[in-house]
């Protein structure tokens, strides 16, 4: 509420006014503040663009022979597609395994009927039975891992779909001696639901950008889970896939254990299709906290920064103090600033890194999603607690999943050779 206040001394009339001006003051301080720094992390995601654009290109004549590991569940919405895509890759010798908790999981024999197609490809076809972790991928990586006849597997989730040069653009790293693991960024595809484009939106952009900026400050210490490979002997240096059996951050652990190990983690120039899966507004809401609150514990400060590079947010906070304390012009200036910041590094990002196919829509609906990513971070700290295939568990140092009522373990040193 404002008063028709034209002298100090009516100012001090109103207590309750002069005290919610200076509340509105910082508020206005802490949006300009946040504006500043979403711009300073912008500015770093522009170096970090250019840096990936110049990245000397791999040897592309390195053709090792490879696994693809592929665990399943269920049937997707068009898996059957998404499964031939490796099929129809443009490498001479490879073998691709699938593993699911049954011989007649549907999603297996969606795999069958796709390798029947293509006689020519190696295919081996595996169940766990009784899963033995509680993140049961692990189980399916545990088991194909020891039926695999290479030393180089490529790990890669159900809802992705490649292009013919993928394995040869992600194995070509591997040519130095050096390199442990390659990871790929991804960009989200939503071909319907205005939830699904918002989730596929931050996938393109809000993921990149932050993956970009950390592989330009540190180097890469973590994998990314639509895309991972890695050496047979790393995992083996590290006790073998079972130790990720009890964390819901397998992918992050994976390329932090083969950092720590000594190996050079590579960000691949190849970007694969991510599809997104949740439509609705609940799915898609409940699966992006879960993530957010899997990154508080696997990366904590880190974590805790992020609320940092988020544009949008300041802005309304901003604009809205502005607007109380009667400058509206300054308002209005502050919010546009925030909404073209992120519709301007939505465009570059996916123009010049993830090749966004719709680049138009994603840029006006990145700002939206802005908005909502800082809403996902906010309710990343509201509980330790998470849903994973209908069981409630509580998530300690790393992503640790612990029964609800179990006390965290001291943290496990990291197993090297």
């Amino acid at each position: 509420m404002q008063y028709p206040l034209k002298t100090k001394d009516q100012a001090l009339r109103y207590p309750e006014y002069v005290f919610s001006k200076h509340i509105f003051d910082l508020l206005l301080g802490l949006g300009i503040l946040g504006l500043i720094s979403s711009t300073v992390f912008q500015g770093m995601v522009f170096a970090g663009v250019l840096r990936f654009g110049r990245a000397g290109k791999e040897r592309k004549d390195f053709l090792p022979p490879v696994s693809l590991l592929k665990p399943l569940h269920g049937e997707e919405p068009n898996l059957e597609a998404h499964i031939a895509t490796f099929f129809e890759q443009d490498y001479p010798n490879y073998e691709v395994l699938f593993c699911a908790r049954a011989a007649d999981d549907p999603g297996l024999l969606i795999a069958r009927r796709v390798a029947a197609r293509y006689p020519h490809v190696r295919a081996k076809f595996l169940c766990t039975g009784e899963e033995t972790y509680i993140n049961a991928k692990v189980s399916s990586l545990e088991k194909m891992a020891a039926a695999a006849s290479t030393d180089i597997f490529i790990i890669s989730d159900s809802d992705v779909r490649v292009t013919p040069n993928y394995i040869r653009e992600v194995v070509a790293p591997f040519a130095r001696k050096n390199v442990g693991a390659v990871t790929c960024l991804y960009r989200g595809v939503a071909d319907e639901g205005l939830w699904s484009m918002l989730e596929a939106a931050g996938m393109s952009i809000e993921m990149t950008s932050g993956v970009l900026v950390a592989n330009m400050m540190e180097g890469m210490k973590f994998a990314l889970g639509p895309t991972m490979a890695v050496r047979r002997e790393c995992v083996r240096e590290w006790g073998g896939f079972g130790r990720l059996g009890p964390y819901c951050s397998d992918d992050f652990l994976l390329g932090n254990w083969v950092a720590a190990n000594g190996y050079e983690v590579v960000l691949s120039e190849h970007v694969i299709d991510h599809v997104v899966l949740n439509l609705s507004l609940d799915a898609s809401v409940k699966h992006q906290v879960r993530w957010m609150k899997s990154t508080r514990f696997s990366r904590p400060k880190g974590h805790f920064g992020t609320a940092l590079t988020f544009a949008v947010p300041f802005g309304l906070l901003a604009f809205v103090s502005g607007l109380w304390l009667d400058m509206p012009h300054l308002a209005w200036l502050l919010l546009a600033w925030s909404v073209v910041a992120r519709v301007v590094m939505a465009l570059v990002v996916g123009a010049a890194v993830v090749k966004e196919r719709h680049l138009l829509r994603t840029a006006l609906l990145y700002p939206v999603r802005d908005l909502l990513g800082f809403f996902y971070w906010a309710a990343s700290y509201t509980s330790n607690h998470i849903v994973w295939r209908g069981q409630v568990y509580r998530l300690a140092q790393d992503g640790l999943m612990l029964p609800a009522s179990e006390s965290a373990p001291e943290r496990e040193p990291v197993v090297t050779a």
